[in-house]
Protein backbone atom coordinates (compact mmCIF):
# COMPACT_ATOMS: atom_id res chain seq x y z
CA UNK A 1 0.00 0.00 0.00
CA UNK A 2 2.79 2.42 0.92
CA UNK A 3 4.63 1.77 -2.34
CA UNK A 4 1.41 2.19 -4.32
CA UNK A 5 0.72 5.50 -2.58
CA UNK A 6 4.23 6.76 -3.34
CA UNK A 7 3.78 5.92 -7.03
CA UNK A 8 0.45 7.76 -6.99
CA UNK A 9 1.98 10.83 -5.34
CA UNK A 10 4.87 10.88 -7.81
CA UNK A 11 2.53 10.48 -10.76
CA UNK A 12 0.36 13.37 -9.59
CA UNK A 13 3.40 15.56 -9.00
CA UNK A 14 4.64 15.02 -12.58
CA UNK A 15 1.18 15.80 -13.94
CA UNK A 16 1.23 19.06 -11.99
CA UNK A 17 4.64 19.97 -13.42
CA UNK A 18 3.40 19.67 -16.99
CA UNK A 19 0.08 21.29 -16.12
CA UNK A 20 1.94 24.42 -14.90
CA UNK A 21 4.36 24.47 -17.85
CA UNK A 22 5.97 27.92 -17.86
CA UNK A 23 5.86 28.41 -14.09
CA UNK A 24 7.57 25.06 -13.62
CA UNK A 25 10.26 25.99 -16.14
CA UNK A 26 10.80 29.34 -14.43
CA UNK A 27 11.19 27.64 -11.04
CA UNK A 28 13.60 25.06 -12.43
CA UNK A 29 15.58 27.82 -14.18
CA UNK A 30 16.03 29.93 -11.06
CA UNK A 31 17.07 26.89 -9.02
CA UNK A 32 19.53 25.95 -11.80
CA UNK A 33 21.06 29.45 -11.90
CA UNK A 34 21.33 29.53 -8.10
CA UNK A 35 23.02 26.14 -7.92
CA UNK A 36 25.29 26.89 -10.89
CA UNK A 37 26.62 30.03 -9.20
CA UNK A 38 27.05 28.10 -5.97
CA UNK A 39 28.90 25.31 -7.81
CA UNK A 40 31.26 27.77 -9.49
CA UNK A 41 31.94 29.38 -6.12
CA UNK A 42 32.58 26.01 -4.48
CA UNK A 43 35.05 25.03 -7.22
CA UNK A 44 36.89 28.35 -7.04
CA UNK A 45 36.99 28.23 -3.24
CA UNK A 46 38.26 24.63 -3.22
CA UNK A 47 40.99 25.37 -5.74
CA UNK A 48 42.08 28.60 -4.06
CA UNK A 49 42.55 26.71 -0.79
CA UNK A 50 44.28 23.89 -2.65
CA UNK A 51 46.69 26.29 -4.39
CA UNK A 52 47.31 28.12 -1.13
CA UNK A 53 48.29 24.87 0.58
CA UNK A 54 50.56 23.92 -2.34
CA UNK A 55 52.23 27.32 -2.28
CA UNK A 56 52.67 27.22 1.50
CA UNK A 57 54.31 23.80 1.27
CA UNK A 58 56.62 24.96 -1.51
CA UNK A 59 57.45 28.39 -0.12
CA UNK A 60 61.11 29.07 -0.75
CA UNK A 61 63.33 32.09 -0.75
CA UNK A 62 65.20 32.75 -3.99
CA UNK A 63 68.43 34.52 -3.08
CA UNK A 64 70.25 36.00 -6.07
CA UNK A 65 73.98 36.57 -5.74
CA UNK A 66 75.43 39.95 -6.61
CA UNK A 67 77.53 39.46 -9.72
CA UNK A 68 80.10 41.92 -8.39
CA UNK A 69 80.51 40.10 -5.05
CA UNK A 70 84.01 38.96 -4.16
CA UNK A 71 84.91 35.35 -3.37
CA UNK A 72 85.30 36.26 0.32
CA UNK A 73 81.80 37.73 0.39
CA UNK A 74 80.42 34.62 -1.28
CA UNK A 75 82.11 32.39 1.29
CA UNK A 76 80.73 34.55 4.11
CA UNK A 77 77.25 34.21 2.61
CA UNK A 78 77.53 30.42 2.53
CA UNK A 79 78.63 30.42 6.17
CA UNK A 80 75.73 32.64 7.22
CA UNK A 81 73.18 30.50 5.45
CA UNK A 82 74.61 27.30 6.86
CA UNK A 83 74.47 28.59 10.46
CA UNK A 84 71.02 30.21 10.33
CA UNK A 85 68.68 28.35 12.76
CA UNK A 86 65.52 28.90 10.65
CA UNK A 87 67.03 27.69 7.37
CA UNK A 88 66.47 24.02 6.63
CA UNK A 89 68.30 23.83 3.33
CA UNK A 90 70.09 26.18 0.93
CA UNK A 91 70.80 24.72 -2.52
CA UNK A 92 73.12 26.52 -4.89
CA UNK A 93 71.77 26.94 -8.44
CA UNK A 94 74.21 28.27 -11.01
CA UNK A 95 72.90 30.51 -13.75
CA UNK A 96 73.68 27.78 -16.29
CA UNK A 97 71.56 25.30 -14.35
CA UNK A 98 68.84 27.92 -14.01
CA UNK A 99 68.76 28.37 -17.78
CA UNK A 100 68.47 24.61 -18.32
CA UNK A 101 65.56 24.44 -15.88
CA UNK A 102 63.83 27.23 -17.73
CA UNK A 103 64.25 25.34 -21.01
CA UNK A 104 62.68 22.23 -19.49
CA UNK A 105 59.75 24.22 -18.09
CA UNK A 106 59.05 25.87 -21.44
CA UNK A 107 58.97 22.47 -23.16
CA UNK A 108 58.12 22.87 -26.84
CA UNK A 109 58.39 26.64 -26.52
CA UNK A 110 62.03 26.60 -25.41
CA UNK A 111 62.93 28.21 -28.72
CA UNK A 112 62.25 31.50 -26.95
CA UNK A 113 65.64 31.06 -25.27
CA UNK A 114 67.64 30.89 -28.49
CA UNK A 115 70.60 33.24 -28.38
CA UNK A 116 71.36 32.73 -24.71
CA UNK A 117 73.56 29.64 -25.14
CA UNK A 118 76.83 31.50 -24.45
CA UNK A 119 77.57 32.06 -20.74
CA UNK A 120 78.19 35.79 -21.29
CA UNK A 121 74.68 36.12 -22.82
CA UNK A 122 72.91 34.31 -19.96
CA UNK A 123 70.61 36.88 -18.31
CA UNK A 124 70.16 34.83 -15.13
CA UNK A 125 72.25 35.03 -11.95
CA UNK A 126 73.72 32.45 -9.60
CA UNK A 127 71.27 31.85 -6.78
CA UNK A 128 70.38 29.88 -3.68
CA UNK A 129 67.04 28.14 -3.18
CA UNK A 130 66.33 28.37 0.53
CA UNK A 131 63.68 26.40 2.41
CA UNK A 132 62.68 26.91 6.04
CA UNK A 133 61.80 24.61 8.91
CA UNK A 134 58.75 26.83 9.44
CA UNK A 135 57.30 28.29 6.18
CA UNK A 136 55.59 31.05 8.18
CA UNK A 137 59.04 32.45 9.03
CA UNK A 138 59.80 33.18 5.37
CA UNK A 139 59.12 36.91 5.65
CA UNK A 140 61.40 37.61 8.62
CA UNK A 141 64.17 35.36 7.28
CA UNK A 142 64.00 37.01 3.85
CA UNK A 143 64.35 40.48 5.35
CA UNK A 144 67.32 39.31 7.42
CA UNK A 145 69.32 37.54 4.71
CA UNK A 146 68.73 40.46 2.34
CA UNK A 147 71.32 42.32 4.44
CA UNK A 148 73.97 39.62 4.05
CA UNK A 149 77.08 40.30 1.94
CA UNK A 150 77.02 39.19 -1.72
CA UNK A 151 73.19 39.26 -1.83
CA UNK A 152 71.91 40.96 -4.98
CA UNK A 153 68.20 40.35 -4.39
CA UNK A 154 65.66 38.21 -2.55
CA UNK A 155 62.27 36.95 -3.69
CA UNK A 156 59.66 34.84 -1.91
CA UNK A 157 56.00 33.92 -2.38
CA UNK A 158 54.36 35.28 0.75
CA UNK A 159 52.52 38.03 -1.14
CA UNK A 160 50.95 35.44 -3.40
CA UNK A 161 49.51 33.53 -0.45
CA UNK A 162 48.18 36.71 1.17
CA UNK A 163 46.55 37.79 -2.08
CA UNK A 164 44.90 34.40 -2.42
CA UNK A 165 43.39 34.69 1.06
CA UNK A 166 42.17 38.24 0.34
CA UNK A 167 40.62 37.04 -2.91
CA UNK A 168 38.90 34.16 -1.12
CA UNK A 169 37.41 36.48 1.49
CA UNK A 170 35.98 38.93 -1.05
CA UNK A 171 34.70 36.06 -3.18
CA UNK A 172 32.90 34.45 -0.24
CA UNK A 173 31.09 37.65 0.78
CA UNK A 174 30.08 38.55 -2.79
CA UNK A 175 28.87 35.16 -3.92
CA UNK A 176 27.15 34.28 -0.64
CA UNK A 177 25.13 37.52 -0.85
CA UNK A 178 24.14 36.69 -4.42
CA UNK A 179 23.37 33.11 -3.42
CA UNK A 180 20.98 34.17 -0.64
CA UNK A 181 19.10 36.47 -3.03
CA UNK A 182 18.79 33.77 -5.70
CA UNK A 183 17.80 31.09 -3.18
CA UNK A 184 14.98 33.32 -1.89
CA UNK A 185 13.87 33.96 -5.49
CA UNK A 186 13.90 30.22 -6.25
CA UNK A 187 11.87 29.44 -3.12
CA UNK A 188 9.38 32.20 -3.98
CA UNK A 189 8.87 30.89 -7.53
CA UNK A 190 8.48 27.28 -6.40
CA UNK A 191 5.98 28.41 -3.77
CA UNK A 192 3.89 30.22 -6.39
CA UNK A 193 4.11 27.26 -8.77
CA UNK A 194 2.63 25.04 -6.06
CA UNK A 195 0.04 27.73 -5.30
CA UNK A 196 -1.06 27.71 -8.93
CA UNK A 197 -1.43 23.94 -8.78
CA UNK A 198 -3.55 24.21 -5.63
CA UNK A 199 -5.84 26.77 -7.28
CA UNK A 200 -6.25 24.64 -10.42
CA UNK A 201 -7.12 21.57 -8.36
CA UNK A 202 -9.26 23.29 -5.75
CA UNK A 203 -12.46 21.48 -6.76
CA UNK A 204 -10.69 18.12 -6.95
CA UNK A 205 -9.17 18.67 -3.50
CA UNK A 206 -12.61 19.45 -2.07
CA UNK A 207 -14.03 16.22 -3.51
CA UNK A 208 -11.09 14.20 -2.15
CA UNK A 209 -11.72 15.71 1.27
CA UNK A 210 -15.42 14.81 1.15
CA UNK A 211 -14.73 11.16 0.29
CA UNK A 212 -12.42 10.79 3.29
CA UNK A 213 -8.88 11.54 2.01
CA UNK A 214 -6.54 12.52 4.84
CA UNK A 215 -4.84 15.92 4.91
CA UNK A 216 -1.41 14.47 4.17
CA UNK A 217 -2.76 12.27 1.38
CA UNK A 218 -3.80 15.51 -0.32
CA UNK A 219 -0.57 17.33 0.55
CA UNK A 220 1.98 14.70 -0.52
CA UNK A 221 1.67 15.25 -4.32
CA UNK A 222 2.42 18.96 -3.83
CA UNK A 223 5.41 18.13 -1.67
CA UNK A 224 6.69 15.74 -4.34
CA UNK A 225 6.13 18.44 -6.96
CA UNK A 226 8.41 20.85 -5.10
CA UNK A 227 10.94 18.05 -4.61
CA UNK A 228 10.91 17.35 -8.37
CA UNK A 229 11.32 21.04 -9.22
CA UNK A 230 14.37 21.26 -6.98
CA UNK A 231 15.84 18.00 -8.25
CA UNK A 232 15.41 18.96 -11.91
CA UNK A 233 17.04 22.29 -11.11
CA UNK A 234 20.23 20.44 -10.09
CA UNK A 235 20.68 18.57 -13.38
CA UNK A 236 21.46 21.60 -15.55
CA UNK A 237 24.19 23.11 -13.32
CA UNK A 238 25.84 19.74 -12.67
CA UNK A 239 26.09 18.98 -16.40
CA UNK A 240 27.34 22.49 -17.12
CA UNK A 241 29.88 22.41 -14.29
CA UNK A 242 31.20 19.00 -15.34
CA UNK A 243 31.98 19.96 -18.93
CA UNK A 244 33.01 23.51 -18.01
CA UNK A 245 35.49 22.42 -15.35
CA UNK A 246 36.85 19.70 -17.62
CA UNK A 247 37.48 22.33 -20.32
CA UNK A 248 39.23 24.62 -17.82
CA UNK A 249 41.54 21.80 -16.69
CA UNK A 250 42.42 20.95 -20.29
CA UNK A 251 43.04 24.59 -21.20
CA UNK A 252 45.32 25.17 -18.19
CA UNK A 253 47.23 21.98 -18.93
CA UNK A 254 47.77 23.06 -22.55
CA UNK A 255 48.47 26.78 -22.08
CA UNK A 256 49.75 27.49 -18.55
CA UNK A 257 52.88 25.41 -18.13
CA UNK A 258 53.90 27.06 -14.86
CA UNK A 259 50.45 26.89 -13.21
CA UNK A 260 50.07 24.36 -10.36
CA UNK A 261 47.64 21.53 -10.99
CA UNK A 262 44.06 22.09 -9.87
CA UNK A 263 41.87 19.60 -8.01
CA UNK A 264 41.09 16.60 -10.29
CA UNK A 265 37.69 16.52 -12.03
CA UNK A 266 36.35 13.48 -10.16
CA UNK A 267 37.27 14.86 -6.72
CA UNK A 268 35.84 18.30 -7.49
CA UNK A 269 32.56 16.96 -8.88
CA UNK A 270 32.14 14.68 -5.88
CA UNK A 271 32.30 17.67 -3.54
CA UNK A 272 29.92 19.70 -5.73
CA UNK A 273 27.35 16.89 -5.96
CA UNK A 274 27.38 16.34 -2.18
CA UNK A 275 26.44 20.01 -1.70
CA UNK A 276 24.28 20.86 -4.72
CA UNK A 277 21.87 17.90 -4.88
CA UNK A 278 20.62 18.11 -1.26
CA UNK A 279 20.40 21.91 -1.52
CA UNK A 280 18.32 21.74 -4.71
CA UNK A 281 15.90 19.26 -3.16
CA UNK A 282 15.73 21.35 0.03
CA UNK A 283 14.81 24.50 -1.93
CA UNK A 284 11.98 22.61 -3.62
CA UNK A 285 10.62 21.13 -0.41
CA UNK A 286 10.81 24.45 1.45
CA UNK A 287 8.94 26.17 -1.37
CA UNK A 288 6.24 23.49 -1.23
CA UNK A 289 5.89 23.71 2.54
CA UNK A 290 5.55 27.50 2.39
CA UNK A 291 2.87 27.26 -0.30
CA UNK A 292 0.94 24.50 1.46
CA UNK A 293 1.02 26.42 4.73
CA UNK A 294 -0.48 29.50 3.08
CA UNK A 295 -2.83 28.20 0.42
CA UNK A 296 -3.69 24.55 1.06
CA UNK A 297 -6.24 24.65 3.86
CA UNK A 298 -6.93 20.97 4.48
Amino acid sequence: MLFRNILFFMGESWKNLFRNGWMSLASIGVVAVTLFILSVFVLINMNVHHLTEVIEQDVEIALYIDEEATSDEREQLVENLRNHPEIKKADFVSKEEGLERLRDQLGEENGLLEGYENPEDNPLRDAYEISMHDPEAVSSVAREIETYPAVGGVEFGEDVVENLFDFTGVLQVTVMGLMVALALTATFLISHTIRLTVMLRKREITIMKYVGATNWFIRWPFLFEGFNLGLLGTVIPLVGIYFGYESVLQWIDANLKFFPSLIPLETAMGQVIILVVPLGMALGIIGSLISMGRYLKV
